[in-house]
C-alpha cells in the first residue's frame, strides 16, 4: 500500500515513468496525450532539452540562495523578462511557488498599500461567484465555488461576490455584449456602495475563467467597464491569470487582449511550466513606490520565494516561447481545436457550448440544448468522461457544478503549446470518443 497522501487515496493510479512530448508514458508502457496540461501547467510538453539543461547548470551553479541575504542573476533576469511584456504600469514582480501563494501574496499586498496610505478601513475583497482562486485559507475564502468552501466556511474570512461574467449562461436573451458587461459593471458598483466604498480593497476576477466553469472568456468591454468602476471608488483591481495567463491565450498576459492593466497580476502554472514550481504576482508601480516609502517593508514570506533553480528554469521556458514563436501556434491551434470541436458536436443533443481562448478551451455538456438544462449532478457525467478519456489514453480536465458549484458539467482543455494539427485531430477525436462512452456508461441516451 503506497504510504502516500494521495488526493484520493481509494482510487489506485498508474506511476508516470517519462514523458515524451505532449504525452505521459506509465509503467506498463501506455502512453496518454496530455490534452489538460496536466491542470493547463505543461505548455511545452514533458521533455523539453532546453529547460532540463536550464535547471542542470542553475542546480551546479546555485540551486537556492533564501532571500532575506541574496537576490541571484535568474530571479532578476526573470523578473526583467516579465516587466519588459506586462501591460504598463506593472513595474515589479514577486515569486512564490505556486498559484495559491501568488493569491496570498496579492491579497496581502493590496491590505499592506491601504495601510500605508492610512486607509486602514479598506478590508473587503470582492470577487464572482463561481471563481477559483487557491486553496489556501485566504485563497479559497474569496473564491465563490460553493462545493471547494463548504467544509472550510468557519475558519474563512469574510469576502463577497458578484456575478461572473459567463455569457453562455446569464446574458439575457437580446441583450448585447455591450449592454450585459454594462450590467455586470452596476451590479459591482452597487456591491461597493453597499459595503461602502472606503471599505472595499479590491475586486479579484480571472481574466479567463479556469477550473470552475470552463474556459469562459469575458465579454469584450466587460474589464475596461470593471476598471473604470475600481477606479472610481479607489479599488484595486486584481487579475488571476494563473491558468489563462504565460501564453495560454495566445497572448503572453491574457488581459492584453482585453486592453485593461490590474494593479495586481497573479501567474503561476504556466510561468514554469511544471518544470519547477513557481509562481508570481507582478505589481503596480503606485502599490510598490507606497511600501517603499512607507515602512519599506513588505510582510510577507516564504522559504522558497525567489527560488533560483526555479527562476532559472522559468526564464527558459519564457525563452523557448519567444524564441519559437509558440504564441502565434498557440492561437492557431485553439482556433482548430475550438473549430473542429463546433464541426463536430453541431448537432449532438448533449453539447451545449464550446468556447474559449487560444489553447484555453471548455466544453459545456447539457441535458437539454434549448432550455440548457443540466445533467443530474448523481450521474456524475464529468467524472465518467474522464475515466473514458483516460483509458482512450488522452488526459482532459472535466468538472462538475459548473453553473452553481453543484449542478452543470464540463470538460476543460489545455494542451501544450506545441501542438501540431494532428495532435489536435487527435485530441478531439479520442475526447470524442470518451465523451459517446462517458453518456452510455451513465444511462444516457444519444436520443434528443
Amino acid at each position: 500500500m503506497s504510504k502516500v497522501f494521495h488526493r484520493m487515496p481509494k482510487q489506485a493510479l498508474p506511476v508516470a515513468v517519462a514523458g515524451d512530448g505532449i504525452e505521459i508514458i506509465d509503467s506498463t508502457g501506455k502512453r496518454y496525450i496530455d490534452a489538460s496540461g496536466g491542470a493547463a501547467v505543461s505548455c511545452l510538453g514533458h521533455s523539453n532539452a532546453r529547460v532540463i539543461e536550464a535547471i542542470k547548470r542553475q542546480a551546479q551553479q546555485l540551486p537556492y540562495a533564501h532571500t532575506s541575504f541574496f537576490t541571484t542573476e535568474a530571479s532578476e533576469q526573470l523578473a526583467d523578462h516579465l516587466i519588459a511584456a506586462a501591460p504598463e504600469g506593472l513595474d515589479h514582480v514577486y515569486f512564490v511557488s505556486g498559484g495559491s501563494e501568488a493569491i496570498e501574496a496579492a491579497l496581502k499586498l493590496a491590505r499592506q498599500y491601504f495601510v500605508e496610505r492610512g486607509e486602514r478601513e479598506r478590508r473587503h475583497f470582492i470577487a464572482r461567484r463561481q471563481s477559483y482562486h487557491g486553496n489556501t485559507l485566504g485563497a479559497l475564502a474569496i473564491g465563490g465555488n460553493a462545493w471547494r468552501r463548504e467544509p472550510f466556511l468557519p475558519i474563512l474570512i469574510e469576502s463577497h461576490h458578484v456575478s461572473p461574467c459567463y455569457a453562455y449562461r446569464e446574458r439575457r436573451e437580446g441583450e448585447t455584449d455591450e449592454a450585459y458587461a454594462q450590467r455586470l459593471a452596476d451590479e459591482l458598483e452597487q456591491k461597493i456602495l453597499e459595503l461602502g466604498p472606503q471599505s472595499v480593497a479590491a475586486f479579484i476576477a480571472e481574466t479567463v475563467v479556469g477550473a470552475t466553469a470552463g474556459a469562459v472568456p469575458p465579454v469584450r468591454e466587460y474589464f475596461r467597464k470593471i476598471r473604470a468602476v475600481c477606479d472610481r471608488y479607489g479599488v484595486l483591481l486584481i487579475l488571476d491569470e494563473i491558468m489563462s495567463g504565460m501564453g495560454r491565450t495566445g497572448y503572453l498576459y491574457a488581459c492584453d487582449e482585453d486592453g485593461v492593466t490590474p494593479d495586481l497580476l497573479t501567474i503561476a502554472k504556466g510561468l514554469g511550466a511544471g518544470y519547477q514550481p513557481i509562481g508570481a504576482t507582478l505589481v503596480s508601480k503606485r502599490i510598490y513606490d507606497t511600501i517603499v516609502d512607507g515602512s519599506g517593508y513588505f510582510q510577507h514570506g516564504h522559504t522558497y520565494i525567489g527560488h533560483a533553480t526555479a527562476c532559472a528554469a522559468a526564464l527558459e521556458v519564457q525563452r523557448v516561447i519567444a524564441d519559437e514563436k509558440l504564441l502565434a501556434n498557440v492561437l492557431a491551434r485553439g482556433e482548430q481545436l475550438r473549430s473542429r470541436l463546433r464541426e463536430h458536436y453541431a448537432a449532438h443533443p448533449y453539447i451545449g457550448d464550446v468556447r474559449g481562448r487560444g489553447l484555453f478551451v471548455g466544453v459545456e455538456l447539457v441535458k437539454n440544448r434549448d432550455t440548457r438544462e443540466t445533467f443530474d449532478p448523481a450521474l456524475r457525467l464529468h467524472a465518467a468522461i474522464k475515466r473514458e478519456a483516460f483509458a482512450r489514453g488522452v488526459m482532459v480536465y472535466p468538472m462538475g457544478g459548473t453553473v452553481d458549484g453543484k449542478r452543470g458539467d464540463h470538460v476543460l482543455l489545455a494542451p501544450p503549446f506545441i501542438c501540431t494539427e494532428q495532435d489536435i485531430d487527435t485530441i478531439v477525436e479520442r475526447l470524442a470518443d470518451a465523451i459517446d462512452g462517458a453518456l452510455v456508461t451513465t444511462g444516457v441516451s444519444r436520443a434528443a
